[in-house]
């Protein structure tokens, strides 16, 4: 199983890429594998400011559609528009193409909260 150890984690399968002031966020090689063929990712949060656990989107597989959770607080700058054609980028490449949202980071400080990848690897 794929952990990078440069990234933070969530219990609930996401991951943060911190770059500044903004950080990438997507799900995890294991929420992917768990939740199989995904088939759409819906985001309608795109311009909003969101508090660290609320909803930013959904993901769709075959077999289920599960929320997204905000890791850290901050606002959506941005939905990766790739996962519109090809949602299937977050089965083949979760933690580079698949990337999810970029956010502008709300409190940095929210992310000592996150689990390292050592811990996530626990938790899994």
């Amino acid at each position: 199983m794929n952990v990078p150890e440069n990234l933070k984690y969530t219990k609930d399968h996401e991951w943060v890429r911190v770059e500044g002031e903004e950080a990438f966020i997507g799900v995890t090689d294991f929420a992917q594998g768990e939740l199989g063929d995904i088939v759409f990712v819906e985001v309608e949060t795109e311009g909003e400011e969101l508090d660290k656990e609320e909803v930013f989107g959904t993901i769709e597989a075959v077999k289920t559609v599960s929320d997204m959770f905000m890791p850290v607080g901050g606002e959506v700058l941005e939905f990766n528009e790739k996962l519109e054609d090809a949602p299937d980028l977050i089965n083949s490449d979760p933690y580079g193409e698949g990337w999810i949202i970029k956010i502008k980071l709300a409190d940095t400080a929210e992310l000592e909260e996150l689990l390292s990848a050592e811990a996530y690897k626990e938790l899994l």
